[in-house]
């Protein structure tokens, strides 16, 4: 790999490749992004890039929304517009904003890290790929802070007018946002039923009456909007996928559900017409991998809540001789025709792939290695 910086899309970025895998991540916020997948002779990006990334905009702007592409880790996780005792984090935490150090590469991967300060610790981030395998694999390392925390990942998929399909393993509950996400009176607009509670993503309530479908998209163009959908931490791994149909692949991430407990779905579909949005940011989901109570913030999250009130954590407690590891990875794979929505991904014979299952039956075989994610079995070794 390059490990001196290259201007990509606007940001200093150092670059990382192999033969099925071209990865960028951005020195300021650790952005992942672009990320370029091959299959066969397609060549596949999934990822957002802000419309306004090569612009001048505002310099009060945060540092996060200059750079705002593919995949982020948050620590904390959301606006932290309320201050938590002494510290007062910017939106998504410092990991999200400040600039990455990068301490080592290999041809493959490479490690990079950040002294935090608001709450001083220190954050290691391993980004690795695998020769054979359109996967992109994650491991932050949380050392040396004290107290509870919020956090998770937070990638950003580019849809399509095609359209995809939305899936995910089980999970118990799904909310929307408490109170509305927007508001019109400052230029923005959402269309959920605040506060309203739903079993399936294909039947999620409207402010307006009646229900729609989150399980398809972009719809409801003009809108944004966010819910939550509180995991079920009794499976051995939980996953969210989107199927892709006319482009002939599917894209999945998968996690420990016990480490990264929520899955938030920010639909942005040119809802905000304040700068720099200016109703542009179109067609972008959202799929939040967190341990959190929804976007609010560390305070809300570490505070009682309606999902901690049910015995479900929004933050975790952080402990300065016990580093947390949130590991997490994202991947692409071919679908043969007539594959429609994921309904199930699970570890396939030989241990070194998963099996992708179809409502309408089809399958098809990602090589990855789910090792990584340890699943409860802490392994001391670094990625690489």
């Amino acid at each position: 790999m390059k490990t001196k910086l290259e201007i990509k899309h606007g940001q200093p970025s150092w670059r990382v490749a192999n033969s099925e895998v071209e990865a960028f991540v951005t020195e300021t916020g650790g952005h992942i992004g672009p990320v370029t997948f091959k299959l066969g002779e397609k060549k596949i990006q999934p990822f957002s890039i802000a419309p306004w990334a090569q612009e001048q905009v505002d310099p009060s702007l945060p540092p996060i929304l200059k750079v705002l592409r593919g995949d982020f880790f948050c620590l904390p996780f959301g606006g932290n517009a309320t201050q938590f005792k002494d510290e007062q984090h910017p939106v998504h935490g410092e990991t999200a904003n400040a600039k990455w150090k990068l301490e080592s590469a290999v041809s493959d991967g490479f490690h990079l890290s950040l002294n935090t300060k608001i709450r001083a610790g220190r954050v290691d981030k391993y980004i690795h790929l695998r020769p054979g395998q359109t996967a992109v694999y994650q491991r932050h390392v949380i050392s040396g802070m004290t107290g509870p925390m919020n956090f998770g990942h937070h990638a950003m998929l580019r849809f399509p007018d095609s359209g995809g399909r939305v899936s995910t393993s089980r999970f118990v509950q799904g909310k929307v946002v408490p109170v509305p996400l927007e508001n019109p009176a400052n230029g923005g607009y959402s269309c959920l039923q605040p506060g309203g509670n739903f079993l399936s993503l294909a039947k999620v309530p409207l402010a307006n009456g009646g229900f729609t479908d989150l399980s398809v998209y972009p719809a409801r163009r003009g809108f944004e909007d966010i819910v939550m959908l509180q995991g079920d931490d009794r499976q051995p791994f939980a996953w969210t996928a989107v199927v892709f149909s006319k482009e002939g692949y599917v894209w999945f991430a998968l996690k420990d559900p016990r480490v990264l407990r929520q899955t938030i779905f920010w639909l942005s579909n040119g809802g905000r017409h304040y700068p720099p949005w200016n109703g542009r940011h179109v067609n972008v989901l959202g799929v939040e991998e967190a341990t959190s109570y929804f976007h609010y913030g560390l305070a809300e999250s570490a505070k009682t809540n309606s999902l901690s009130a049910q015995g479900h954590a929004t933050c975790h407690p952080l402990n300065p001789n016990a580093p947390l590891r949130v590991n997490y990875l994202m991947a692409v794979a071919a679908i043969p025709k007539g594959f429609d929505r994921v309904k199930s991904i699970r570890p396939a014979e030989n241990g070194q792939s998963v099996k992708l299952t179809s409502h309408s039956g089809r399958t098809v075989a990602a090589p990855v290695d789910l090792s990584v994610l340890e699943l409860g079995k802490p392994n001391p070794e670094p990625l690489f």
